[in-house]
């Protein structure tokens, strides 16, 4: 049937035409369909199967080239995003990555500051509902972090780089998220088992050090002291997850943190009925 503005639309109870995708179409459908299947929970069988009818309609070389990719991509990681990427960057920094090709960004910053970036494109992350390049800046000679939706344009150059050795994408994307510069420093000493705090307070959340060495060597899951520092924009979250923890637990800092945990524990009571 003619559709209203040229092209064809499919009668009801017919089948489609078989859909044939470009390199950067393929990758914005796995974007999505990855993100809808690892959002789910359960995870969507719909989406699987979705992924795996996608993959069979690509040429033989095409399919093995998009599983590269997203595989640096980190695919089994993947949520919902607040902001979707640009697929054809996306294929770009990946291509990068797996050949480990020098890139030259166009990039704007958090305030809106324009910049040219030369860097060597180490992989690719998921965060909270966004998508991170990290990646070493030789004029700053330092590991950097870029939001890739604030990339603009990126262009391979001629030269190769060697691969940082033993780098893990995600575990450099959480140490970054934990040490980010936000408003308030948190500093705790918490007596539990690690895997317990590690419960309530993830690695992309808080540093955590142990204050006393295991007795054999090895974190056998005993309860032990621990110090936990956390970079926060607001407090108001921190009171029931210290309350979650149900361990003992010290603050150190900072001192606006002890009432604000105060004025919780006068709500509870009141709650409670055992006010005054």
């Amino acid at each position: 049937m003619r559709g209203r503005y040229g092209g064809y639309r499919l009668a009801a109870g017919q089948r489609v035409l078989p859909l044939v995708f470009g390199r950067e179409e393929a990758v914005a459908v796995f974007l999505g369909l990855a993100a809808a299947q690892a959002s789910a929970d359960p995870p969507s069988l719909a989406a699987q199967t979705a992924l795996a009818k996608v993959k069979r309609a690509l040429p033989i070389s095409e399919a093995g080239r998009i599983d590269g990719l997203l595989d640096v991509m980190g695919m089994p990681t993947l949520r919902a995003w607040d902001v979707s990427p640009d697929p054809a960057i996306m294929l770009t920094l990946a291509e990068a990555t797996s050949h480990r090709r020098v890139v030259e960004l166009r990039y704007v910053d958090g305030t809106g500051t324009p910049s040219r970036r030369i860097v060597h494109p180490y992989g690719i992350g998921s965060r909270e509902g966004r998508w991170y390049l990290v990646a070493f800046d030789p004029a700053r000679h330092d590991e950097r972090t870029f939001r890739v939706d604030r990339i603009h344009t990126v262009r391979p150059l001629t030269g190769a780089f060697d691969p940082s050795p033993d780098l893990d994408v995600a575990s450099s994307l959480s140490e970054r998220f934990a040490a980010a510069d936000y408003r308030w420093r948190v500093v705790l000493r918490i007596n539990a088992a690690q895997e317990h705090i590690r419960k309530h307070l993830p690695v992309s959340v808080a540093r955590l050090e142990r204050l006393e060495p295991p007795p054999d060597g090895t974190d056998d899951g005993v309860p032990a002291w621990y110090r936990a520092e956390i970079h926060a924009e607001s407090l108001d979250w921190l009171p029931p997850v210290l309350a979650a923890l149900g361990c003992e637990v010290l603050i150190d800092e900072p001192a606006e943190l002890r009432d604000r945990v105060k004025q919780a524990a006068d709500h509870l009571r009141r709650a409670a009925g055992t006010w005054g």
